[in-house]
């Protein structure tokens, strides 16, 4: 069985990446993240992922970066509606590329974050499954989140402060106290 997985960044990689291959997938990573900003926060992340697969045996697509394709996805939403589009966004095109490429299933690293909606991540995989004609492998993947945190830091994988857009930028800076 053959999966295509959307990589968000290498810390999210390491639990979902063991888990599928104690399922007997054969595992291709799919970074394709027009989310993340600025550009040198995307160059940070792919090169963190980049740095993981090497020694891990795990081949990767790296899609065009083009954060417009984001934006114009998310059109100004509320923030509940930026995540689903954005969710939807990635999803969709790493399905279509599962159908192009001949994978059997697809699924998303952001099922190992205890910061994103399970059920609704859940709902538009399953949606863009029947609708692509390509399985999407559901699996709660947020028992190893720690484990795989405590594995990056420990092998000094750049680990983010933030999910990666600028929505979410601005709300980790707001939250943030003053210096």
């Amino acid at each position: 069985m053959k999966l295509l997985l959307h990589t968000c960044c290498a810390p999210c990689l390491i639990y979902p990446l063991e888990r599928l291959r104690e399922k007997w997938f054969e595992v291709t990573g799919f970074f394709y993240n027009p989310n993340i900003h600025p550009l040198t926060e995307y160059q940070n992340r792919r090169q963190a992922v980049e740095n993981f697969v090497k020694p891990n045996d795990i081949e990767l697509i790296y899609p065009e970066y083009n954060p417009a394709e984001f934006f114009q996805a998310v059109n100004l939403k509320e923030k509940n509606g930026r995540c689903f589009a954005c969710w939807s966004l990635r999803l969709e095109v790493t399905a279509k590329a599962a159908k192009e490429k001949g994978f059997s299933h697809f699924s998303t690293t952001l099922l190992v974050s205890p910061y994103q909606d399970q059920e609704l991540l859940k709902k538009i995989g399953s949606d863009i499954a029947s609708a692509e004609g390509v399985d999407f492998y559901y699996e709660d993947f947020r028992t190893g989140f720690k484990k795989a945190h405590d594995i990056a830091r420990t092998q000094n994988i750049y680990c983010q402060k933030y999910c990666g857009c600028l929505y979410s930028e601005l709300e980790r800076c707001r939250q943030s106290p003053k210096r």
